[in-house]
């Protein structure tokens, strides 16, 4: 199992479109396959600063997930709407492993 870290740096005049752009994805990510831990948006410290979050089997299932959220008729629908509004301002994936529980747990 992999989590994927994604970093948003959102214009903070627009935060509302990006909770509407979270929302959508917290119904079509998990339809296409994936754990959907959550999405963060600016609350206190960082206005610009805003966070994605999801676990998936891996990098190889990754590729298919995307595929179907690619596919997906809200995924495709958030994706545009994303670039309509432009309020990311910067992407950033990172994918990490747990390391803090142990093997068999």
């Amino acid at each position: 199992m992999i989590t994927c870290f994604i970093r948003y740096h959102i214009d903070p005049t627009k935060k509302a479109a990006f909770e509407e752009y979270a929302r959508n994805w917290g119904v079509a990510i998990p339809r296409c396959g994936a754990d959907l831990i959550g999405y963060y948006a600016p609350h206190e410290g960082s206005s610009t600063l805003a966070y994605g979050v999801y676990n998936i089997e891996s990098l190889a299932e990754y590729e298919a997930y995307r595929q179907r959220l690619t596919n997906d008729p809200l995924g495709r629908e958030n994706y545009l709407f994303a670039q309509k509004e432009k309020f990311l301002l910067r992407e950033d994936r990172t994918f990490l492993k747990l390391a803090s529980k142990g093997e068999g747990s």
